[in-house]
């Protein structure tokens, strides 16, 4: 397994595993391609924010990624998806682990999440909290779980 910088001519295919993703759930093809905007990547995107792609046995297996929101003064999870063939297999739980060090190094205090409802038990697990809902930006009336995780200082080796 390996953790590396997202490249800028991965755009399109990260875009495509956002949308298997998130179909995943279940999500009808109205609802899917209603989505499709929120789950395109573009080359800006990944050459300016913090963008990392797990790869396993030659393919890429999930991406995550850190934005600044600067009118808002926070980081948020801007994506965190899986291949949905390899949902269970760890792979999430690396790229979040992966997330906590990045944050670590940028000296990010907080996390904040616009979570998936299906996604809210894994955010949970990992020791995010709910502080709250947010509403959609895709779909009037839809709110979603809002959520934090706070990230620990990395301790220094003396």
């Amino acid at each position: 397994m390996n953790i590396r910088r997202g490249k800028e001519q991965e755009a399109s295919e990260l875009s495509e595993l956002a949308y298997r993703s998130k179909a995943y759930w279940g999500y009808s093809d109205e609802f899917m391609e209603a989505c499709r905007d929120d789950l395109t990547l573009s080359s800006a995107y990944i050459e300016t924010q913090e963008v990392y792609v797990l790869e396993d046995e030659g393919s890429i297996k999930g991406f995550m990624s850190l934005e600044k929101d600067a009118e808002q003064e926070q980081w948020l999870l801007g994506y965190l998806f899986m291949e949905p063939e390899a949902v269970g297999k760890g792979y999430g739980k690396a790229l979040w682990q992966h997330m906590v060090e990045v944050a670590q190094k940028l000296d990010i205090p907080v996390i904040t999440i616009h979570s998936d409802p299906y996604a809210e038990p894994f955010y949970l697990s990992r020791g995010a909290k709910r502080v709250g809902e947010i509403a959609s930006t895709v779909f009037p009336g839809r709110i979603l779980p809002l959520l934090e995780v706070e990230i620990e200082k990395e301790r220094s080796v003396e």
